[in-house]
């Protein structure tokens, strides 16, 4: 697992037995995302001075900046950032890095959400519309949420009843008092329905986390695809029938073991916002 050390701006590489405490930055990518790769580029002595600079100036680092502030203020010597502690060149690395996302934000000491659209009003953010922050609103113990310049505006439990109309997902269990495994799993498929994902595929492998399952990442396969693969994979190990209670929306995707992805789909009983 690779962190960030908080003062140096530095990418360590920890084995699995030697991580140490570490915060966790959650956000929606932007234009200007700073990679593994460029990370890498500041150390080399041989690169240019404008080519470092213009890394740094890009909104991505200044992401990491305040991120590593705030967490090393906080007392963590480490932050783990989706952006460059992956190396996104290697399919490999990548495929196990999505598999584990889910235990990286449980793992963590507090996870930082930066709602970069948020100067007062939580409920039109971006982040609560995207695929693969809803495993981030869920996995960390502890979350806290920041605006736009970088001003706290509360917690998951202070903000829980906000939080819980926008998400539909229930306060206890934003709050921990009811564990995730005790939803059902078409309880759990509904909060993902209104969200959406830049590559077809993370539909279901952003829900992989949520549902304690595993599978490899193959960018190509379609969403489809790749949703009955996720299902597969939950009936391997849960026997909660209301799987089967998904149904297929107009555009005439078939139905139970073929159903479509959540942001494709409806289910009986329950509403979700557009």
């Amino acid at each position: 697992m690779r962190l960030i050390n908080t003062t140096t701006l530095q990418v360590v590489e920890f084995l699995s037995i030697d991580v140490p405490p570490y915060a966790i930055l959650s956000h929606t990518w932007g234009n200007e995302e700073v990679t593994f790769r460029d990370m890498m580029l500041r150390l080399t002595k041989d690169l240019a001075v404008e080519a470092s600079t213009r890394i740094e100036q890009k909104a991505g680092f200044i992401k990491i900046q305040k991120s590593c502030e705030i967490a090393k203020r906080d007392g963590f010597e480490y932050i783990w950032n989706d952006t460059c502690c992956i190396d996104k060149e290697s399919s490999a690395e990548l495929s196990e890095a999505i598999n584990s996302m889910y235990r990286h934000y449980g793992g963590s000491g507090v996870c930082y959400a930066y709602l970069v659209d948020v100067s007062l009003s939580l409920w039109n953010s971006r982040w609560f519309t995207r695929g693969w922050t809803l495993q981030e609103l869920l996995a960390p113990s502890n979350i806290v949420f920041y605006d736009k310049d970088w001003l706290e505006i509360g917690t998951r439990s202070s903000l829980a009843e906000l939080v819980s109309v926008i998400t539909m997902i229930p306060t206890s269990v934003l709050e921990g008092d009811q564990d995730l495994k005790s939803c059902t799993i078409a309880q759990r498929m509904s909060w993902a329905a209104a969200r959406r994902t830049t590559r077809a595929e993370d539909l279901a492998y952003c829900l992989m986390g949520i549902f304690g399952v595993g599978m490899p990442t193959l960018y190509g396969e379609g969403a489809i695809r790749a949703f009955i693969r996720l299902q597969e994979e939950i009936i391997k190990y849960n026997d909660d029938p209301t799987i089967f209670a998904w149904r297929a929306s107009s555009n005439g995707f078939p139905y139970s073991l073929s159903a479509s992805p959540p942001s494709l789909s409806s289910y009986y009983g329950l509403s979700h916002r557009s």
